[in-house]
């Protein structure tokens, strides 16, 4: 089984047919050769899951999340020699019977559908670091040792057991998809915000974003010609008749009457009599009616979630905020958490709710004339 994440893009520069060698392998971007403590800072390994493979003939890999050099040879050292090391893209393959022995050892918390457990710190480190490392580890995620302790026991007693009845592939390796592989990550919203502006910018990475996304053109099938659009920015599939869009700025079904967007700003799927976004604002999903539009302030991030019934709730932050953290939080201008949206939200049929949302966007655009 192939789990792949769908908040990033990857394009390969290594072949992408191999044979499995291990019964769990994770995609990254390796490179050639160790990273000395330089490397590792230059290329902000610190701030990634690191994978790193041994020299040896098993090509045994072990993963460690957003640490320094020195940590992560000291962790990594039951590897021997490593040979190679890159970050960690996520997705991941599994083979059926350690899917099998997984879903046997977690029966009563699927059952009960009770907890959450994420691949990376409670499988595949456990499962590949020494039971102090892993500790040492969880203890800077805030999780008490005991319970780190307790979860590696109980993962090492695990892959004993499996590792004694199906030895003909490894436990943990690694796919190397190319030191110098496309990699377009939208799973953070400073992410999102870099690679939708990359659409404008320009170098060999961004050219080849606007050729696998088909960018011919930086106006692509859009009723734009009476709006000041700046040379860099990118409209694509627009409709508006009077105002301006500024530099660097990245629009995608977009219609309004007017529009006043600022640079660096992100609207995608909006509909108003007047669009009025700030520099570095975020919108998304917005349809209003209403004579004032749509109003956004510098840095601010706007989105609409609507439900199979049509109704529409707006939820606000600043593009200086980390939804992680406020995950939990109620921030100013909302009535719920993220949290609280996502429970609400977590079973919706989205085909429905796109069709809600689609008979409202064309509504709002009629209604102006477009």
């Amino acid at each position: 089984m192939s789990v792949f994440w769908g908040d990033q893009i990857f394009v390969p520069t290594s072949p992408f047919e191999y044979t499995p060698t291990h019964h769990v392998d994770i995609m990254c971007t390796l490179e050639e050769d160790p990273p000395t403590e330089k490397v590792w800072k230059d290329k902000g390994l610190d701030k990634y899951g690191v994978i790193a493979v041994s020299g040896g003939d098993s090509g045994d890999a072990a993963q460690v999340e957003k640490v320094d050099h020195a940590t992560a040879m000291r962790m990594l050292k039951n590897l021997g020699d490593i040979a190679q090391v890159g970050p960690s893209l996520g997705s991941f393959s599994v083979s059926a019977s350690i899917l099998e022995a997984l879903c046997d050892e977690f029966k009563t918390e699927l059952d009960a559908k009770d907890g959450k457990l994420d691949t990376d710190p409670h499988f595949w480190m456990p499962l590949t670091l020494p039971q102090d490392e892993y500790i040492s580890l969880m203890s800077q995620k805030g999780v008490e040792d005991d319970e780190s302790r307790a979860h590696h026991i109980r993962m090492t007693k695990m892959k004993d057991s499996f590792l004694a009845d199906n030895s003909e592939l490894g436990l943990f390796g690694a796919v190397n998809v190319g030191s110098n592989a496309c990699w377009w990550d939208y799973g953070q919203l400073k992410l999102y915000l870099t690679n939708n502006l990359k659409l404008s910018e320009e170098g060999a990475d961004a050219d080849l974003l606007r050729r696998f996304f088909g960018v011919t053109s930086r106006t692509m099938n859009s009723e734009v010609s009476g709006v000041a659009v700046d040379g860099s920015a990118c409209v694509f599939s627009c409709k508006a008749k009077s105002g301006s869009v500024g530099a660097n700025a990245a629009m995608a079904s977009v219609e309004a009457e007017e529009l006043q967007i600022g640079d660096n700003a992100i609207i995608v799927n909006c509909a108003a009599k007047k669009i009025v976004a700030g520099k570095g604002a975020v919108l998304y999903n917005l349809v209003s009616e209403s004579d004032e539009g749509i109003v956004a302030e510098d840095g601010d991030v706007i989105v609409s979630v609507t439900d199979k019934e049509g109704s529409s709730m707006l939820l606000r932050s600043k593009i200086d905020i980390c939804g992680g953290q406020a995950w939990k939080k109620v921030l100013d201008g909302n009535s719920v958490s993220f949290e609280e949206v996502h429970k609400q939200n977590r079973d919706s049929d989205v085909s429905t709710i796109e069709k809600k949302r689609q008979e409202l966007f064309k509504k709002a655009s009629s209604s102006f004339g477009l």
